[in-house]
This record gives C-alpha cells, sequence and structure tokens, in this order.
C-alpha cells in the first residue's frame, strides 16, 4: 500500500468490505471503528501515606461497526445476518477486512477484523416522496481489529 505523502491525510474516495474472501461492494459509510482496551486503576498509598492512582492497560476490548450501503439486490448481509439468526455461528463467525481505497483504486488502508458476525440489518430510509437512496445498514460484531499492512 502506498504510504502517505507529505503527511496528507487518508481521503477514502470508496470503500469495500471482504468477508472471507468476497467483495462487498456499494459501501456509502463505514463508522464506529474502534481499537480499545480497558483501564485498569490500582489504587494505593505511596511510601509517604498519600494516596495514588496508577491507570494501566487492560485487557482488548471487542466491539462492533456499522457498514452502510446502497440496498441492492445483492442479499450478501441479510444471508449473513440469518445465520446468527438460526444458531448457526459456525457458519456465521466470518473473518475479513474493511478496505479504503483511493481515486485510483489502489488500497490504502486496511482494516482486519477476525470472527466477526452480523447481529444487526436496518433497511430504510421508507419517505413518500424522497429521492434520497434507501440504504442497509448492518452492524458487524468483532473480536478483533487490527490495521493490516
Amino acid at each position: 500500500m502506498p504510504p502517505f505523502l507529505n503527511g496528507d491525510s487518508a481521503v477514502g474516495h470508496y470503500f469495500g468490505l471482504e468477508i472471507d474472501g468476497t467483495m462487498l461492494k456499494d459501501i456509502m459509510e463505514v463508522s464506529n471503528l474502534t481499537f480499545e482496551q480497558e483501564v485498569v486503576e490500582l489504587k494505593q498509598n505511596t511510601a509517604d501515606g498519600k494516596y495514588s492512582i496508577i491507570k494501566m492497560p487492560g485487557r482488548y476490548k471487542a466491539g462492533n461497526f456499522t457498514v452502510t450501503r446502497g440496498y441492492t439486490a445483492d442479499s450478501v448481509l441479510e444471508k449473513w445476518h440469518q445465520e446468527s439468526v438460526k444458531g448457526n455461528m459456525k457458519m456465521a463467525r466470518k473473518g475479513g477486512a474493511v478496505i479504503v481505497f483511493d481515486y485510483t483504486g489502489m488500497a490504502t488502508a486496511r482494516i482486519k477484523f477476525t470472527n466477526a458476525w452480523c447481529s444487526k440489518i436496518e433497511l430504510g430510509p421508507f419517505k413518500a416522496g424522497d429521492t434520497s437512496p434507501m440504504t442497509e445498514k448492518g452492524t458487524i460484531e468483532y473480536e478483533t481489529l487490527e490495521p493490516s499492512p
């Protein structure tokens, strides 16, 4: 992946969601990609009797993120969600990545996730006379999330 030149920020011209090797297209937005770990507070008295709190890094926290795309006949997210609804977690848990592409189609960032499953599908908006596109939002639960070179 190309490095960012001259300290410029990344610009996501379009995004992809790769799920077990299958690329999901028409992604409009990816939100809430969060790398987080617990904070452990150690409360103690110092040698001279003063109370102190030391904050230390704790365990890594699993989380979720949301993918929004134009609603199409492609039902990959809906099928993925149905596997967990049926209780078939062996088929529902998948690995993959969120991929950011620049204007030339070159991948500029890749964020890998593991043991992920789709916990929620939201369709809409359903609004008479509205000309905005219908969207499909999927909430993806993951166990680990890491940037990939």
